[in-house]
């Protein structure tokens, strides 16, 4: 193979594969918020879960885009390993309707579909049309680069060398399913693989079904290596759902490579040259390979539970826990699950509001430690959320999704204003500890009435935000106004206090101090409220 060759080739997989994300991409757009929905009514029934991987799959063209994307779901507590496990399967057999389109043979009127693809991208201004166009242009560009590594390919079949690798991958069967394993790693997608592997067969007289074949079902066990690189770094079920992906194609790969004789001799019966009847084995091979393996998914959750054993749950862990950078392929889902973690965040921050106060009044010093690690979590927590949100910002968000983003982070720099004054609050109890400095029972009373008062508003704020309840972000602004007079009025008694020698003046600037930090409390709880009253 000469580099003329070699260049062509590239390209030609460049052009297909580009094609491929074209043609997902636009279909993913003119399908819009419906992708969230066929996502959102997902249950634990197994055959809805295959029908949902089988649907998302055709739509997105790659079943390593699904397969990741499921990872991100298992990862961000979306998904069960058993639903998992049904979209993942599904997932296969959806990814075989890119082999079906190119048995179809459009190479000639390629050109074409991609000139009115063009027309419709640029001279539209219409969005549904652009993302029609865009499915359609992509369409063009696949078969286009189909075309060229065709071409690129016919000299192969004159060179000698090339002759004898069809004859030993022939003699071989299991060398030509690692040649398939190794390909589809390396490419990182079973369909770009597979359209090599069909352009070859196109221009080879030698290259008949028993290669294909075992290469082939080499290429689905390839398709893995993707979920398996992004399970890396995630929890223990998400990377038990890329084992299933891996254990669901290797144990395909024994049943059909064992079988490997009767496929041969059934293939040819369903008719079509040598193109269609690869893209007929890939269909084959993931439709049965799910019949048979689907009933034994609790099967396949128990088996990849004793190779990944222990569980992931700890509350005060620094981690997302809705979260997860594979749900940025689906944005409308994206921006629900950040929303829940927003919520999580701002739970933290009043559980170490109430541990603050706690701590002040027990004079507890465990408690002031408590609130120094647990606000540790709250200001990583808003570090990442914010990174999460910049780059879901660069996504195809709709123009309230967008609205919801861009409010999201003043709520989180809210919550984490709040963060700091428990923090301040803890600290204000070291320094009551360390001082011994004591209060009269009146001024303890007026701390405790405050800061119920603003915790409430806390809470209720929150709350708010999560179930987007108007009322209850209107409760709040009213709830702030009386925190804002109460503060007005400690203040004043207190320095009444102050001046009669009731309370020692010790005391009595962290008393000022306290109120104080309750009183931006409340503002930062009332900014939490407008943010929900606005999205009204």
């Amino acid at each position: 193979m000469n580099y003329k060759m070699f260049f062509s080739l590239l390209g030609g997989l460049g052009l297909f594969v580009y094609g491929m994300k074209l043609m997902g991409e636009g279909l993913q757009k003119a399908a819009g918020e419906k992708l969230k929905r066929i996502l959102e009514v997902l249950t634990t029934n197994r055959i809805l879960g295959i029908l949902v991987g089988t649907g998302v799959t055709s739509i997105i063209q790659s079943s390593s885009a699904t397969t990741v994307m499921v990872v991100g779901f298992v990862n961000a507590g979306l998904m069960s390993l058993s639903q998992a496990a049904g979209v993942i399967m599904g997932a296969n057999i959806g990814t075989t309707m890119t082999a079906q389109l190119i048995a179809f043979k459009l190479t000639d009127i390629a050109p074409f579909i991609l000139a009115i693809g063009a027309g419709m991208v640029i001279f539209t201004n219409k969005k549904r049309t652009r993302d029609i166009g865009e499915i359609v242009l992509g369409f063009g560009v696949l078969f286009v680069g189909m075309s060229m590594m065709e071409k690129s390919m016919k000299p192969l079949a004159e060179m000698e060398s090339f002759k004898n690798l069809i004859l030993t991958l022939g003699r071989h069967p299991l060398l030509g399913v690692l040649v398939g394993l190794g390909m589809t790693a390396t490419v990182q997608s079973s369909s770009a693989t597979i359209g090599i592997l069909m352009a070859l067969a196109a221009t080879t007289p030698n290259f008949g079904l028993n290669v294909a074949l075992p290469v082939l079902f080499g290429d689905n066990i390839g398709t893995c290596a993707t979920a398996l690189l992004a399970s890396i770094g995630t929890n223990k079920n998400a990377r038990r759902a890329a084992l299933i992906h891996l254990t669901f194609n290797v144990i395909g790969t024994i049943i059909f490579m064992s079988i490997l004789p009767i496929v041969l001799r059934v293939i040819p019966m369903l008719g079509g040259d040598i193109q269609r009847q690869i893209a007929n084995s890939h269909t084959l091979f993931n439709v049965t390979n799910t019949i048979l393996q689907a009933p034994f998914i609790p099967l396949l959750v128990v088996f990849v539970n004793k190779l990944v054993p222990g569980d992931d749950r700890d509350d005060n862990a620094m981690a997302l826990e809705y979260l997860d950078k594979r749900l940025l392929e689906t944005p409308s889902v994206a921006v629900g699950q950040l929303v829940k973690e927003v919520v999580r965040m701002g739970n933290i921050a009043s559980q170490n509001l109430q541990a603050a106060f706690n701590a002040f009044i027990k004079q507890d010093e465990r408690l002031v430690n408590t609130v120094y690690d647990r606000e540790d979590l709250v200001n990583f927590l808003e570090r990442e959320i914010t990174s999460y949100m910049v780059a879901l910002s660069n996504t195809a968000l709709s123009e309230q999704q967008h609205e919801i983003v861009t409010s999201l982070f003043h709520v989180v720099n809210d919550i984490e204003r709040i963060g700091d004054h428990a923090e301040n609050l803890a600290e204000l109890a070291e320094y009551r500890m360390d001082t011994k400095s004591s209060f009269s029972e009146q001024a303890i009373t007026e701390l405790k009435y405050m800061f119920e008062t603003t915790k409430y508003a806390v809470d209720t704020a929150i709350s708010a935000l999560e179930n987007t309840d108007y009322d209850a972000a209107k409760s709040v602004i009213e709830v702030e106004k009386k925190i804002d007079s109460l503060e007005k009025q400690l203040r004043k008694d207190h320095i009444e206090r102050l001046n009669r020698g009731i309370c020692n003046p010790v005391s009595g600037t962290v008393f000022l101090d306290f109120i104080s930090n309750l009183e931006r409390i409340g503002d930062h709880s009332n900014n939490i409220a407008q943010m929900v009253l606005e999205a009204e």
